[in-house]
């Protein structure tokens, strides 16, 4: 059974850093790529940045230059390096994965990632 698991998420000030962890129960190559997202009160779920099998990597123009995504394949672990941390990145952080073939979509239970002074 496929399972996603977040942690790191907790409170910060404006400026700080924070580490997000996902966790996979399976090993990342099952997935065509792996992701981020999030979600704030009264907003729909964005992408925050994304990484493929190969090691490419996307981000939402919101936070380029700030967040950084990583895989460690090994210990089937999916990372996100958010520095800079603003307000408005207050929200639920989400870990997806897209698996190989049948496309189907994995969702983790969430984290929550808040900015506030």
């Amino acid at each position: 059974q496929v399972q996603l698991v977040e942690s790191g998420g907790g409170l910060v000030q404006p400026g700080g850093s924070l580490r997000l962890s996902c966790a996979a129960s399976v090993s990342i190559f099952r997935f065509t790529a792996m992701g981020w997202y999030r979600q704030a009160p009264g907003k729909q779920r964005e992408l925050v940045a994304r990484i493929s099998s190969g090691g490419s990597t996307n981000y939402a123009d919101s936070v380029k230059g700030r967040f950084t995504i990583s895989r460690d394949n090994a210990k089937k672990m999916v990372y996100l390096q958010m520095n800079s941390l603003k307000v408005e990145d207050t929200a639920v952080y989400y870990c997806n994965g897209e698996q190989i073939g049948t496309l189907k979509e994995y969702w983790g239970q969430g984290t929550q990632v808040t900015v506030s002074s």
